[in-house]
């Protein structure tokens, strides 16, 4: 068993924020315990597989509501021993329920500068809006829709973006090195609330 803290990284699909987290933080800073999808046929799983990740399923379609779902999800990641769990584009709303077995322990990278385009198709939101700069938000999570305290934000101007493939692309980036950062902060316990503004996450000095 690795002494490295321990993160489970929930997933729907392709999964290049978890290559990421593999790639930078997983034996390093941190150690990815689990890896859980929404959805069967996720590539993220075939990565986490080849990492030698333990993976597992938990459709939605597979349980009567959200909340047992949840509570089987949650079972499975405490007895992986996860300390933080880290969503890299999961699509699933949590239940409260969920949360509160992992409080102040569940992050999410967003790609819109928010509270801006919360939600789903944020890009093409953004782009609807007519913005010409575009970001990234790395928050933990809490019962709102991408509504919990903001860890990190990042953006990149596109005054001529017109195609939401074009903005993603250049936000991946981003999004990769900001997760990144934010689980090896979290792992080391440098995360805390502002004691000035409880909405915003400052970073503690080392040791």
């Amino acid at each position: 068993m690795s002494d490295l803290f321990p993160i489970a990284v929930l997933v729907s699909g392709e999964g290049t924020n978890l290559q990421a987290l593999l790639d930078g933080v997983h034996g390093r800073d941190a150690q990815v315990v689990g890896v859980a999808s929404s959805s069967p046929g996720a590539r993220a799983l075939e990565r986490a597989a080849g990492a030698g990740v333990p993976c597992a399923v938990f459709a939605r379609s597979d349980y009567p509501d959200r909340s047992e779902r949840d509570r089987d999800l949650a079972a499975w990641l405490t007895a992986r021993g996860a300390r933080l769990i880290v969503l890299a584009g999961y699509m699933e709303l949590l239940s409260e329920q969920f949360l509160e077995e992992f409080p102040g322990a569940v992050i999410n990278v967003h790609p819109s500068l928010l509270p801006a385009f919360p939600g789903l198709a944020a890009i093409e939101q953004a782009l609807a809006y007519g913005v010409k700069v575009f970001g990234v938000t790395v928050h933990y999570v809490d019962g709102g829709m991408d509504t919990g305290p903001v860890i990190a934000q990042g953006a990149v101007e596109l005054p001529d973006a017109r195609d939401p493939a074009q903005v993603l692309a250049a936000l991946r980036p981003l999004e990769h090195s900001m997760l990144a950062r934010a689980v090896t902060l979290a792992a080391a316990g440098r995360l805390a609330p502002d004691p000035q503004n409880s909405r915003r996450i400052v970073v503690l000095p080392e040791g």
